[in-house]
């Protein structure tokens, strides 16, 4: 079938965005699905970081590229073995790591760290290396491909998908809120509850505050931190914050912020999470991590970057450096979870809504993605 879709043919154009436009909107071929796939009809798609890294480079995949990776959509028609587990018209929030189910690590309960899930992202195919996209026309097959981003492609009209990269939801839940489940917050909220096993009274600090970074902060709040601590640069975000329930609000901007933090603190928190990307945020985030603290990084910095840890503190402080990807989590259990705590207000996510865009105005949306003017934009399609 022919569908539209978002196309990256080339990194690193630059910035403004709505000039360079790095994202083109074309009329692409779309295979129905494979055993083991189901066709989604892409209903709304969160505009993340892990976009704005494929179009700028600090994460390179193979081109070109149809991309987007937090959706949430309808199922249309399915592949060989997949009846029974879906049906179509199920509403269906998209994960960014397919788990095979059968790994050494998705048989201790970790399918975020799956072996062959991971491979096939890295080689932007499908779970099992298929691709189901293409350039139309043209006799050469190889030169026609498209490659999925993170198994997704979800900037896009419909998605063909591994039925390992579909959680079902309630049909009751918002396709614009429903899609936000599906990155910001179970990478968010799972670092929190899942990685870190933030109790009740402890003091949690949030380094970077776009969608994942908020959640975790709505996470911390649920989970009863006596303390919230959030570090931004942007002014807008740090009011939102507030609003949002953190205790203390410091600018990253401030030549002092790093003794602000201490201070309010007490020489440090329980916990600390950088969701900011970037080294000089880790580095903040482990500073500011009292002694017999825990530091949770769920930032994608480019790969080629590199942080001097002062190594003795791990031992002599009995500090805790934890990775957390996509939060930790089992997706099958943690997103019926989380959007339960959302509807009993408890995870109020829906508050972390910008804009809703269109798909042909996603250049501009970039922009504002790099500015950090919005805190989750979602392109409605």
């Amino acid at each position: 079938m022919k569908i539209r879709a978002a196309v990256l043919r080339q990194v690193g154009l630059p910035a403004p965005y709505a000039q360079s436009r790095p994202l083109s909107i074309e009329e692409v071929e779309l295979d129905p699905p494979g055993p083991g796939e189901v066709l989604v009809r892409i209903r709304a798609a969160g505009l993340c970081h892990s976009d704005l890294s494929a179009i700028n480079g600090d994460r390179l995949w193979p081109m070109p590229l149809v991309v987007g990776h937090e959706a949430a959509g309808e199922v249309v028609e399915l592949g060989e073995g997949v009846q029974g587990s879906f049906q179509p018209g199920d509403h269906v929030v998209m994960i960014f790591r397919p788990s095979c189910g059968s790994c050494a690590s998705c048989s201790v309960g970790r399918p975020a760290l799956c072996g062959p899930g991971g491979e096939s992202n890295a080689a932007g195919a499908l779970l099992g290396g298929y691709r189901r996209l293409q350039i139309p026309g043209g006799a050469d097959a190889s030169a026609r491909r498209l490659n999925h981003h993170l198994g997704c492609s979800a900037f896009a009209e419909y998605a063909t998908v591994s039925a390992r990269s579909l959680v079902r939801i309630d049909p009751d839940l918002a396709w614009h809120e429903a899609a936000l489940f599906g990155c910001a917050v179970i990478t968010g909220a799972g670092a929190v509850i899942n990685t870190a096993r933030v109790p009740a009274g402890a003091s949690v600090a949030v380094v970077g505050l776009g969608g994942v970074g908020f959640s975790s902060l709505l996470a911390a709040r649920a989970a009863g931190a006596r303390m919230v601590v959030a570090v931004d640069r942007i002014p807008s975000k740090l009011e939102r914050a507030r609003e949002l329930g953190a205790t203390h609000c410091i600018d990253a901007r401030d030549d002092d912020a790093l003794e602000q933090v201490r201070s309010v603190t007490g020489g440090g928190v329980e916990f600390a999470f950088e969701m900011a990307g970037s080294v000089p945020a880790l580095d903040f985030a482990y500073r500011i991590t009292a002694r017999g603290g825990t530091t949770v990084t769920a930032g994608l910095p480019h790969p080629d970057a590199r942080w001097a840890l002062p190594a003795v503190s791990l031992t002599a402080e009995e500090r805790t450096l934890k990775g957390s990807y996509v939060g930790s989590s089992v997706p099958t259990r943690d997103i019926p979870r989380l959007i339960a705590l959302y509807r009993a207000g408890v995870l109020p996510v829906d508050r972390l809504l910008s804009e809703q865009v269109s798909l042909d105005s996603i250049n501009e949306a970039l922009d504002r993605l790099a500015l950090g003017e919005s805190i989750r934009q979602v392109v409605m399609i």
